[in-house]
């Protein structure tokens, strides 16, 4: 087993990626679905005035459209037809997810494997094109009634642009749903997270360019600009270092003879990740935090209650009343999605079937008490650290006027989604290895026979 492994190394390299054709085939796949992702971003919902949604889009950067504007890559900027992107199928994945842990029906299918699995992506579906036909409703309605310095948003408003605006808009959103699904079963990575992460990426040269150019012209000074690719680097080190962070549980199986031999006694780990929540908590609380902010600049001139006005004011990007219940937000999700997703009772009793346990904890409650103590503390780690990664760039804004916006979210997106390619294209080239080796294996036991 070790010469093979020692084999397996000495071959893991350039050569054995060239002969990979499977895995070549599936990069090219997702590069490709990927292009059409982006060249959709460009496709205009028919009668919207592109230059006045970029007017008033600028006007409310601050808010949940500059925010989600940067996820779709800039499509709701131009509104196109993927202008929402794949983020309803988000939510409704969310919201499957969490009422699977409420409902016993769904926590059934849940538990029923791959039949259970397909059916609930069937629930995802259907919950997806009800959440893109109240969004795509909301956003054509609210269209009609936006104008700026250039005119109307809508060249002609009434039923036919509602009907249009609201079916281009679904489409879109179904056809990204689907392209995510190819590239999962076909391609290279989560299909879903690499659309958010293509969306994110395509934002990044144009900022960087605009970093550069004022240092170029002295509006910022260089060194500045030297130290803050430098903190950039050493921020997305650490967040490297803290997706892949995790405490591995020992596992220890006894040891049963059956006949003459004897089975069992392997010791194995139960890996719990720090961040067990992922990147649902920031993209949770930014999503309700940002709602005043929203209302509030679209009310500008009009009455509006002094609590509302308060809140627009007070809970704007990089004020401290923002930071500070942002900070409280991200760590009650944290909490919150933790709890749903990994159920210490279960998990100890599953474990308690299978015949292991954690050496000196005795299986059943205290099992189940045990797993609560570790995930909480990590838990708590978690969200320190996205905490912290989250109001690093709030703090650059508006401490330091730094002159883009390129949160702690998107890092942590662009970071998980690029971790999880790299790893897929490993398992693929491993795969690819391990199938050289037999070959070669039962080539060579082929010759041997032959010659006896």
């Amino acid at each position: 087993m070790a010469s093979a492994a020692e084999q397996l190394a000495a071959n893991f390299n350039v050569g054995s990626f060239a002969k990979a054709t499977e895995l070549k085939k599936r990069i090219w796949f997702t590069l490709g679905a990927l292009i059409i992702y982006r060249l959709g971003t460009y496709i205009p919902v028919p009668g919207v005035d592109a230059t006045v949604m970029g007017q008033l889009l600028a006007q409310h950067q601050g808010g949940i459209l500059g925010m989600f504007n940067m996820f779709t890559g800039g499509a709701l900027g131009r509104m196109t037809v993927f202008a929402l992107n794949i983020m309803p199928y988000i939510s409704a994945s969310i919201i499957v997810q969490l009422m699977s842990t409420a409902i016993p029906s769904l926590e059934t299918l849940k538990k029923e494997g791959e039949a259970g699995r397909k059916k609930l992506n069937e629930y995802t579906r259907y919950l997806t094109v009800f959440i893109a036909l109240f969004q795509a409703y909301g956003i054509a309605v609210g269209l009609e009634s936006m104008r700026s310095a250039a005119g109307a948003a809508v060249v002609s408003p009434g039923p036919f642009f509602l009907a249009s605006c609201v079916t281009t808009l679904v489409g879109g959103t179904m056809f990204l749903m689907w392209i995510g699904e190819q590239i999962t079963s076909r391609g290279v990575g989560n299909g879903i997270s690499l659309i958010i992460f293509a969306g994110i990426v395509a934002n990044l040269p144009h900022a960087l360019a605009s970093l550069f150019q004022l240092g170029y012209t002295g509006a910022l000074s260089p060194i500045f600009v030297l130290l803050f690719l430098v903190l950039a680097a050493i921020t997305i080190t650490f967040i490297v270092f803290m997706e892949q962070a995790q405490r591995r549980v020992v596992i220890q199986y006894p040891k049963r003879q059956m006949g003459q031999r004897m089975f069992g006694g392997d010791t194995t780990h139960m890996p719990l990740k720090v961040n067990t929540a992922g990147v649902i908590p920031p993209i949770f609380a930014s999503s309700v935090l940002l709602i005043p902010v929203t209302i509030s600049g679209f009310m500008n001139g009009k009455s509006m209650p002094g609590w509302l006005s308060f809140l627009g004011e007070e809970m704007g990007q990089g004020q401290p009343l923002y930071m500070l219940f942002y900070a409280a937000m991200i760590v009650f999700f944290s909490y919150f999605y933790a709890a749903v997703t990994f159920n210490p009772t279960e998990t100890a009793d599953n474990l308690r079937k299978q015949g292991g346990f954690i050496p000196g904890i005795r299986p059943g409650a205290a099992t189940a008490v045990y797993f609560d103590k570790i995930l909480t503390r990590l838990t708590t780690i978690g969200a320190a650290y996205m905490v912290l990664v989250c109001l690093l760039p709030q703090i650059l804004i508006s401490r330091y006027n730094v002159p883009f916006y390129f949160g702690g979210t998107s890092l942590i997106i662009i970071v998980s989604v690029t971790i999880d390619t790299v790893t897929q294209i490993q398992s693929h080239l491993v795969a690819h290895q391990y199938q050289g080796l037999m070959k070669k294996s039962r080539g060579g036991r082929k010759q041997r026979i032959i010659r006896r």
